[in-house]
């Protein structure tokens, strides 16, 4: 689907940001923050927001770890997401679309659908929602809201699906700090988080 026809869910800024933007990590508040994008989300034609700061797109960002391993992805340049090409990630995710709303949870299900999408699992699925990620510091990050879920595998076996697009492996925090200039910045907020142990271990 090109970016053009899809449709992305949307909150407006004013509605998640009633105080103002602020920019990072946060894992406060974080039911009201869900139940703002629940209640006040809408459909938009990805186009027509992605230079919008008006407009928060909603990005479910799924955080996997099997023991003191961290699923880290490198973007190959095969990508459909140019802006991302060649960057690490430590999250699994992606826009929202009408489709995901089929079981009731916007959320949740575009969760779902964005990590079958990118990856084959075969253990257990239990994401916990552990922060939001907000980058003000550059004009494309300004207009996406990254809400982190964290899965604890049981299995290590985890693969890419699309191995022409994407590349990964299971690392430790200390394993992947080589890769840390070339994490995209939400990544960067996330292992910085990690490594200050300041999210679940």
């Amino acid at each position: 689907m090109s970016a053009a026809s899809e449709q992305v869910l949307c909150v407006k800024r004013e509605d998640i940001f009633p105080d103002g933007a602020w920019h990072g990590f946060v894992s406060d508040r974080l039911e009201q923050h869900q139940a703002v994008i629940r209640e006040h989300h809408f459909f938009m034609a990805r186009a027509k927001v992605e230079d919008d700061p008006s407009y928060q797109q909603i990005i479910p960002y799924v955080v996997f770890r099997h023991r003191d391993q961290y699923l880290l992805t490198h973007r190959l340049r095969a990508s459909s997401e140019k802006r991302l090409r060649k960057q690490y990630s430590l999250g699994v995710g992606g826009h929202i679309n009408p489709g995901d709303l089929e079981a009731g949870d916007p959320i949740q299900d575009g969760l779902k659908r964005e990590w079958e999408e990118e990856v084959v699992y075969d253990g257990t699925f239990d994401a916990k929602l552990i922060g939001l990620l907000n980058d003000e510091s550059s004009p494309v990050s300004r207009v996406h809201l990254g809400v982190v879920f964290l899965v604890d595998g049981d299995t290590p076996n985890i693969a890419i699906r699309e191995t022409d697009k994407l590349a990964g492996e299971l690392l430790t925090l200390e394993e992947m700090r080589i890769y840390y200039l070339g994490m995209e910045s939400w990544s960067q907020m996330v292992y910085d988080r990690l490594a200050r142990g300041e999210l679940p271990l």
